[in-house]
């Protein structure tokens, strides 16, 4: 029987698939009568998903911090589905990526369902609701009007992509394929396949499913065909198994991917079908020699991320992932933990595609609320709004659905049930609090001292965790479980640790090394780590600690400090990347540390009283005045650096300082170049050169493509200013316009800049860093997208790019 493969673009492995992300209707607020088919909805603002309303207000210090200061609410959104006449006899879903959140969905009047969850995936059978040959009215309502119910930023609305699906009556289920590695070497592969199969019909069926397995080039290289009979009105699986010869085996360093395809027959006929890529790989984790992939040793470099994209929201086009994670690969960055919730399920793909090592989180609170910083991040008196209202009720399917969804992706390497569950009396507390042997994060309003016998109980933590992880094994028996621990002596006393494979540390490397002694059975990893080189050094120097994530990978909108401020912003909490994608210094930091090719980067300060003072965080300037005392700080990964003034060496060639993990000069500022080699033995590896700025002058435009797809594409278009000379104006903060003709718009305009306040869907913005980012999308047809940034006093520029 010869392979036929039925496309699917949704992830929902059935069906054909259209993605109905044009001509929605919305309205902000809760309109009566919204959700029937006669409703008026003509004077609804007409727009695309995906879309987040929140990001369209104008932030304000009245919403909440830990919102990014915007707001939430209630909106509707509607639209028009035309279901033809020749589709009659076929099952018709909808398939939605994620809604934030409390979404409630009605075809032509009726309620089809409701749920809570803001991050799952979910599908509803429309069958029963549906007239074919009709319009149909699709509504869907959309409550957050607990705007402060997260302690970042979530987002509002429909903001990411939704699906109408058509099948036969007889289709593979809901996420009903699974793609397992039995076993991985360089010369033999095992792969069992699971196919779930439903037949929504009376009579049984006798069917027969075809697996294939396909190279990067297409060759299918290995195939089976196994029977199956399916009781009507009823759901079977089948495993199938696959093997290959010599595979090319995926990991980070090597992301080699197979494409899996499987079709469901009925006698000769093709009826259901699906396809996605995979890669094949086998990890093993042990407590003292930390973690492997395919045999061999390997140490986490992670970041964490949230979702959003600063002035984007959390409507982010895949093109901004693409762009984000390409620059984090740069830095030496191996793997992703997505905090703290089911994350777009492309962002998946991208990290199979690219190398990188996931693990997906999925609650940031269980049955009781933690605190929500309206006033600013530990400041004022906190709210407690919360996704626990429902987590009794719907946790376990939501973990189940977030494992089905993305169970193939050959990136994830665990899952974990839950973040910071356990912070100390927030709201969990233990007798063992404030004993001279608690280690746990202590903030300032964060942490209260000792025992309050009002708060719940520590106690509960092993139980739940035992049930979660439970229903992750019951989906996903091949992946270890783990948890981010926020008071892990707290923790110690309970079954928290003792239910989980793998055990997450936040923050609390101090307890390494005698929890390892203490339960030498455990998997250890930073789940959460400070970017200092003390806690690199400890995942370093230590096998058994299979590696760290860093909080965070990128600037996030959310858990912000007093207004003015967008997100979290303090020396050991904040991106590598600012929000616009940029690196910031301490990203050269960290890559001098991840990485072997040759770096050296250099940033300057004001000389401090403290001779012996360093930092991460300073920026590549050189305008200062006559007299001032700098100094100079150098990140780089050679054995030796020397620092050149206008052509000549000043102080001692240094070597690299392991300490610090940063090298020093104190000079007089004197206008010119400022120049830093590194060395090795003496001979010149790399070096970084930094130039007194004039006067701005111009505008220079940079797009990171020129040639653009029709279909929503996306360029990053960078406006930088410049000097007479050519130079860069790093202090410039000028505010500069864009405009844009022909097949495309302007998404957004993205600076970077924490302290940036204004509305984010305007056409104009503060330059931060002498530079500014625009996100322009295509619209559907070919021609020239003009570009033209103009700010006043400066030579404008223009880029133009080809829609094809």
């Amino acid at each position: 029987m010869a392979l036929c493969l039925i496309s699917a673009k949704a992830d929902a492995f059935f069906g054909i698939s259209q993605k109905i992300n044009e001509n929605w209707k919305f309205c902000l607020g809760d309109e009566y009568g919204a959700r029937l088919p006669g409703y008026d909805d003509h004077l609804w603002r007409s727009l695309d998903l995906p879309h987040d309303w929140s990001i369209e207000a104008t932030p304000d210090p009245k919403w909440p911090a830990n919102a990014g200061y915007l707001p939430g609410g209630i909106a509707w959104y509607r639209k028009c589905l035309e279901i033809p006449e020749e589709k009659r006899g076929e099952k018709v879903f909808i398939y939605f990526e994620g809604v934030y959140n409390n979404s409630e969905v009605y075809v032509n009047g009726r309620l089809v369902g409701k749920r809570p969850n803001g991050y799952v995936s979910f599908l509803y059978d429309i069958t029963p609701y549906v007239r074919y040959g009709e319009k149909n009215n699709l509504a869907v309502r959309v409550d957050h009007s607990m705007g402060a119910d997260s302690r970042w930023y979530n987002g509002s609305g429909i903001y990411r992509d939704v699906y109408l699906i058509y099948s036969n009556p007889v289709h593979i289920d809901k996420w009903g394929v699974f793609c397992r590695t039995r076993t991985a070497t360089s010369k033999k592969a095992v792969l069992d396949v699971d196919v779930a199969v439903r037949n929504e019909t009376e009579r049984d069926e006798l069917l027969a499913i075809c697996v294939g397995l396909f190279s990067e080039d297409g060759e299918c290289v290995a195939q089976t065909t196994s029977p199956l009979k399916v009781q009507g009105n009823g759901a079977t699986s089948q495993m199938i198994s696959l093997t290959l010869q010599n595979p090319l085996l995926w990991s980070p360093g090597d992301p080699r991917l197979y494409t899996i395809r499987v079709s469901l027959f009925q006698g000769d006929k093709n009826i259901d079908g699906t396809s996605f890529r995979t890669g094949i790989r086998k990890i093993s984790m042990d407590p003292d020699k930390g973690l492997f992939i395919n045999g061999k040793s390997i140490k986490i470099k992670g970041v964490c991320i949230h979702h959003d994209a600063g002035a984007l929201g959390s409507a982010v086009p895949r093109q901004v992932w693409v762009r984000r994670l390409e620059t984090i690969k740069t830095l030496g960055c191996n793997a992703i933990r997505m905090s703290h919730n089911p994350h777009v399920p492309y962002l998946y793909d991208l990290c199979d595609e690219m190398g990188f090592l996931v693990t997906p989180d999925s609650f940031d609170e269980w049955e009781y609320p933690k605190r929500k910083w309206e006033e600013g991040f530990c400041t004022g008196k906190p709210g407690y709004q919360g996704s626990f209202w429902y987590f009794d009720e719907w946790s376990s399917r939501d973990i189940r659905d977030m494992v089905l969804r993305d169970r193939n992706h050959c990136s994830i390497f665990m899952w974990m049930i839950g973040n910071e569950i356990d912070y100390p009396n927030d709201p969990y507390t233990h007798p063992v609090l404030g004993g001279k042997d608690s280690i746990g994060m202590s903030q300032p309003g964060r942490l209260e001292k000792g025992v309050i016998f009002n708060k719940p109980s520590a106690e509960r933590l092993g139980t739940i965790a035992e049930r979660l992880v439970s229903e992750v094994k019951s989906v996903d028996p091949t992946r270890p479980v783990s948890a981010a621990l926020a008071g892990i002596s707290m923790s110690n006393k309970t079954g928290l640790p003792a239910a989980l494979d793998a055990v997450g540390y936040n923050y609390t490397e101090g307890a390494y090394s005698q929890d390892h002694e203490k339960y030498p059975s455990r998997i250890i990893y930073g789940s959460e780590n400070t970017h200092t080189l003390e806690a690199w050094k400890i995942a370093r120097d230590n096998d058994y600690v299979f590696g760290q994530f860093i909080w965070v990978g990128v600037d996030y909108l959310g858990e912000a400090e007093v207004w003015p401020s967008r997100g979290l912003y303090r020396p050991f909490f904040q991106g590598l990347l600012d929000m616009a994608g940029f690196m910031k210094p301490r990203a050269y930091f960290r890559k001098a540390l991840w990485t072997q090719f040759p770096l050296i980067r250099i940033g300057t300060c004001k000389c401090r009283q403290q001779i012996s003072d360093y930092s991460i965080d300073e920026w590549p300037i050189w305008n200062y005045e006559k007299g001032d005392r700098i100094r100079i700080m150098c990140y780089t990964n050679c054995p030796q650096a020397k620092l050149l003034l206008n052509g000549r060496q000043v102080g001692n060639v240094k070597d690299y300082d392991d300490k610090t993990g940063v090298i020093t000069w104190d000079l007089d500022y004197e206008p010119g170049t400022l120049e830093a080699v590194g060395l090795d033995d003496g001979k010149e590896k790399t070096r970084h050169t930094i130039k007194t700025a004039g006067k701005a002058a111009c505008l220079e435009v940079v797009a990171d493509r020129m040639k653009l797809g029709r279909d929503k594409d996306l360029a990053h278009v960078i406006v930088y200013i410049r000097d007479r000379g050519g130079n860069s104006v790093p202090l410039a903060e000028n505010e500069i316009s864009c405009s844009v003709t022909g097949p495309g718009k302007l998404l957004g305009l993205e600076a970077g800049s924490n302290t940036d306040m204004s509305n984010n869907t305007s056409a104009s913005r503060k330059a931060y860093r002498g530079r500014l980012l625009g996100y322009i999308q295509t619209s559907g047809e070919k021609g020239i997208v003009s570009v033209v940034f103009s700010s006043p006093g400066l030579t404008p520029a223009t880029v133009n790019l080809v829609v094809e």
